[in-house]
């Protein structure tokens, strides 16, 4: 892990890494949703208006991902003061923010033709949108603090306002079954999926397909905090020659 904790060593990897994961992931994107559009057929109950799932489900997996992802660099700031942890972690939040938020409104929208409501006060719902809040609330946390000045790192109230916010994360994802919920219940476990085989396969292609640009996004994130520590650093050094 520390072998790339060198700036330079990690935007090696980095810079070139960022147009493969952008080219597939838009090309399985793409591939998914024209399948899902196009190719399959409608949900046997909810016809037409279930094709919204390619776009909601990989927001969903996304949202809660982005956040575990968050937390697990929080914890190596925490513990092993990983140079790039903090830096990983400020370039995670806005993506996963912007997915979260993708989740709830095409869940909205999904929701007034299924559920006749745009909105209920539903376990799933209500969790994930905390999610949302607690994305904004790192965000708000981070900019500006003195970690962002001292080379991206993270604050210890900000590495542990990560690890706090993760224990929303099996909430979310266990609400449909400890409470009576409005959301349907878990349709992909680790026995099996009760989604068709043929609405299914386009699904695969999208969660690739976003998961490798939510990636490509990250790093690239990732490469313009690094660039503007550099350009901040050379600044101070400037003005710190000027002064002497």
């Amino acid at each position: 892990m520390h072998a790339y904790a060198n700036p330079t060593r990690f935007l090696a990897i980095a810079k070139p890494l960022t147009p493969w994961l952008l080219g597939v992931g838009l090309l399985l994107l793409l591939g998914g949703a024209f399948a899902g559009l196009a190719m399959v057929p409608g949900e046997a109950k909810q016809g037409e208006t279930a094709r919204i799932l390619y776009v909601h489900v990989p927001s969903a997996w996304l949202g809660m991902g982005g956040w575990t992802s968050l937390a697990i660099a929080g914890l190596v700031q925490l513990v092993w003061r990983h140079p790039l942890s903090g830096i990983a972690a400020r370039a995670i939040a806005v993506p996963g923010m912007l997915f979260t938020a993708l989740c709830l409104a095409t869940g909205s929208i999904w929701g007034k033709p299924t559920w006749g409501t745009w909105w209920e006060w539903d376990g799933r719902m209500t969790s994930m949108l905390i999610l949302l809040f607690l994305y904004a609330g790192f965000i708000a946390l981070t900019t500006g603090d003195e970690g962002q000045r001292q080379g991206g790192s993270l604050s210890r109230g900000a590495a542990i306002y990560a690890l706090v916010g993760a224990i929303n994360i099996p909430i979310i994802n266990r609400s449909v079954v400890w409470w009576n919920s409005l959301h349907q219940g878990p349709s992909i476990t680790l026995g099996g999926s009760s989604i068709d085989g043929s609405l299914l396969w386009p699904l695969g292609l999208t969660v690739l397909g976003f998961s490798l640009l939510f990636g490509a996004i990250v790093l690239m994130r990732m490469r313009r905090i690094i660039a503007d520590n550099r350009v901040a650093a050379r600044l101070r050094r400037l003005a710190d020659d000027e002064g002497s």
